[in-house]
């Protein structure tokens, strides 16, 4: 029985994911940076490609100030290349007007035929050092004039960051219906839980013993609750898999093999939210650990060692992972987001030895946000005005 009541509990299987690293976060040892691992176009594309070759569901495009692939410029990229996979597109609350952004996604979910998903993102802008509470205001105003957009046909809006009065609609709507494209959150802060349990639709969470993870389940679902919602709930996770529990352990030391401290610190400080509540609950998992890194029996910490934000790995053989992965869902956990360095390697290892013992799915089919036919709107076949 899950932990909490979720969307998905009657669901036959789970929305699997892979990462694609478009933030300088690619390596064969970990914090040892090579020129062919780079984030460029072209090795972030072919993980794309071959994560829909594979069958993964969705594709995790991440969203940072560093060099590499700007996210939505990427996913428009992608979209004509991919033809099964959803694209989770990371978008930065107040990066863009919020009535540009949603002209974008509204383009976007047209250019995948309904595939697109949204990571709401709430930390800082590059140079900016903003209030906790006055960045979630921002947030929580950005996806609420994104609902207006998919559900009216005038917006009218009167926040305290944005005001908008008698704005029609049919430049933004989006090709999936019932909605909109779903919205997945990751935060631990307390206006963070607010914001996902009163508007999003999957709360995303990094890496923790199960108990604790229970735990964050158990907050946002008493938010969601007071708005008389229920949410999906979604588990972003390295992955070393190998043919044996030691063949896996032995990888995880060859990754920290080449690690300089000094580095790692660098990379893990370079981040965007390199000082959030999350990253430092990531960071007491390592303090946790035992000597080898390992918090539970298989989930390895070492990965936080030389990257902010998720910062651990499910560690064991093929049916080690499969179990944890079927204990996750029997927790209620119906979405999951992988990785693995380097992550093209990592995605044809998964993808070959678990992703085919896995019932997965697509969340916007699930749940009828996808038409069968090409929808009424100015970008479909709607009436042109």
């Amino acid at each position: 029985m899950s932990v909490v009541p979720v969307r998905g509990a009657d669901l036959d299987g789970a929305e699997v994911a892979w990462f694609a690293p478009l933030c300088s976060d690619d390596y064969r040892f970990l914090g040892l940076p090579e020129g062919d691992l780079r984030s460029s176009w072209e090795h972030t594309s072919a993980i794309a490609r071959r994560a829909d070759a594979l069958g993964f569901r969705n594709i995790l495009c991440p969203s940072s100030y560093q060099v590499g692939q700007d996210t939505l410029s990427f996913v428009a990229a992608m979209a004509p290349q991919i033809e099964r996979m959803n694209m989770l597109a990371a978008i930065r609350c107040g990066e863009l007007h919020p009535l540009m952004l949603a002209r974008t996604v509204a383009t976007l979910d047209h250019m995948l035929r309904g595939r697109l998903t949204l990571n709401v993102i709430s930390s800082d802008f590059p140079g900016e050092r903003a209030d906790s509470a006055y960045r979630y205001r921002r947030s929580w105003e950005v996806v609420e004039i994104l609902k207006q957009a998919w559900s009216r046909e005038v917006i009218d809006y009167e926040g305290q960051v944005y005001q908008f009065k008698g704005v029609p609609t049919d430049p933004v709507k989006p090709y999936q219906g019932q909605g909109g494209p779903l919205l997945y959150f990751g935060g631990y802060s307390p206006d963070a839980l607010a914001l996902c349990g009163a508007h999003c639709d999957t709360y995303l969470m990094w890496p923790e013993p199960k108990a604790l993870l229970a735990q964050r389940m158990r907050d946002v679902h008493a938010q969601a609750a007071q708005h008389g919602r229920i949410l999906d709930y979604g588990l972003r996770v390295h992955m070393i898999v190998r043919d044996t529990q030691s063949e896996a352990r032995d990888y995880a030391r060859h990754l920290l093999s080449r690690l300089d401290v000094n580095k790692g610190s660098e990379i893990r400080g370079r981040a965007l939210d390199s000082g959030s509540l999350g990253v430092a609950l990531q960071s007491a998992n390592r303090q946790a650990a035992d000597d080898e890194g390992y918090v539970e029996p298989h989930l390895w910490t070492g990965v936080g060692l030389a990257r902010s934000g998720c910062g651990a790995a499910l560690v064991g053989s093929v049916d080690q992972v499969l179990s944890e992965i079927h204990d996750y869902m029997k927790m209620g956990i119906r979405a999951f987001i992988f990785s693995g360095y380097p992550h093209l390697q990592e995605c044809e290892i998964f993808g070959t030895k678990v992703l085919p013992q896995l019932k997965t799915l697509s969340l916007p089919h699930a749940y009828g946000r996808v038409p069968a036919q090409v929808p009424a709107t100015p970008l479909g076949v709607g009436v042109r005005r």
